[in-house]
């Protein structure tokens, strides 16, 4: 489904997550739906630094910084990557920069974008208000397959961008790596760039699963990573785009100056401590997963006529179908306003490319300790019946 050019928007829409977290993420009692993993004190990331970091720390001076972001930060970036050097990475001021200004770097008028939905609200809103897009849909009934066939049939001579996110928010979704190479080799094959919103990655269940990333897989694919989800560091603020394609890296920097034009100085030296220390941090955030999800199963199969559960492929969200005859809206307020429990309902995740389920709702499973919530959850729908 491809929303006409005619009533392409001028302007962005109200950010409906935004808006829904504004109302409740720090006032109901019990956050189920967070999206990033178990975050930690700063004084425990600063344990993790080397003596190199931990000398620029307290050394740092609180002047401007680079635009592409800190030299030691992008090194420590680009030793996450097998083909991205340290020139080849641009830092932002979250994802969501990085996102918005790649959209506004790759397209314009007259330019045709792909979009994989569901999908964060961004990856679908800031395309349309530059061009035209099509949608494809993960297929909920094949376990949110992704139909490369479908991906190909959508794709014009105008298309410039193919934007995909795996493992997927809100799905937990992680496509075959075969498919996700033959995707970027589609993609390379007509000179489009694709767009892969990585920020889950490191969280997949079977580390067998996890993707290659785009930007190793091709020197005109971008990838979009963060330290807000994997790491479970969102207060950092701190998030980047790898791509080896250097005149697309020149215009993401010139987006850039009319934005944040440089990151904060003490987020770029936690966020370099941090992704030094991936691997235990990492390890550390998948037990906590681990431990959670037998915690979720028993809590949904004690409901089974009211919901279908299936534990993510990866990241730290999941979106269970919500059965109950009232629907997935009226139940997900009345539980935040009863319970003092939050979900977030499947309208956060409507699209206007493609047809989306109605009867769904995000949970998080990162968290440590979810059972107060699960507790509360539960005594309130034994409560209903």
């Amino acid at each position: 489904m491809t929303r006409p050019p005619a009533v392409l928007p001028h302007f962005l829409p109200d950010f409906r997550l935004e808006t829904y977290f504004s109302r409740w993420e720090f006032t109901a009692r019990h956050h189920l739906t967070a999206s990033d993993a178990q975050t930690m004190r700063m004084a425990d990331l600063l344990e993790l630094a080397d003596d190199e970091d931990r000398h620029a720390w307290e050394t740092l001076s609180l002047g401007y910084t680079e635009t592409f972001g800190d030299p030691g930060l992008r090194r420590a970036i680009a030793d996450t990557y097998t083909q991205a050097g340290p020139d080849d990475v641009i830092c932002f001021a979250g994802a969501e920069e990085g996102l918005y200004l790649a959209m506004h770097a790759l397209l314009g008028p007259g330019d045709h974008a792909v979009v994989v939905t569901p999908n964060y609200q961004a990856a679908e809103t800031v395309p349309l208000s530059l061009c035209e897009v099509t949608g494809v849909a993960l297929d909920p009934e094949r376990d949110w397959a992704l139909d490369l066939d479908r991906v190909v049939a959508a794709i014009r001579p105008r298309t410039k961008v193919v934007s995909v996110n795996f493992p997927n928010n809100p799905t937990g979704k992680v496509v075959d790596a075969a498919d996700f190479a033959r995707l970027a080799e589609l993609c390379d094959e007509r000179g489009i760039h694709l767009f892969s919103d990585e920020v889950y990655r490191g969280l997949e269940r079977d580390g067998t699963r996890r993707l290659p990333q785009a930007a190793d897989l091709s020197e005109r694919a971008l990838s979009l990573n963060v330290t807000s989800k994997s790491l479970g560091l969102p207060g950092l603020r701190i998030g980047w785009i790898a791509c080896r394609d250097r005149e697309v890296r020149s215009r993401l920097e010139r987006a850039k100056h009319y934005t944040t034009i440089c990151n904060s100085a003490p987020a770029e030296i936690l966020a370099r401590i941090a992704i030094k220390a991936s691997t235990p941090i990492l390890a550390r955030n998948r037990a906590v997963i681990d431990a959670n999800l037998p915690l979720f199963d028993a809590f949904f199969a004690e409901f089974p006529d009211l919901f279908e559960w299936r534990a993510p492929d990866g990241g730290c969200v999941a979106y269970p179908r919500y059965r109950g005859a009232d629907g997935v809206e009226e139940f997900c307020a009345r539980l935040v306003e009863e319970a003092g429990v939050l979900l977030l309902p499947a309208s956060i995740y409507r699209s206007a490319l493609t047809p989306t389920p109605t009867d769904r709702f995000r949970v998080g499973v990162g968290r440590a300790d979810p059972e107060p919530a699960l507790a509360a959850f539960s005594a309130w729908l034994r409560e209903r019946r």
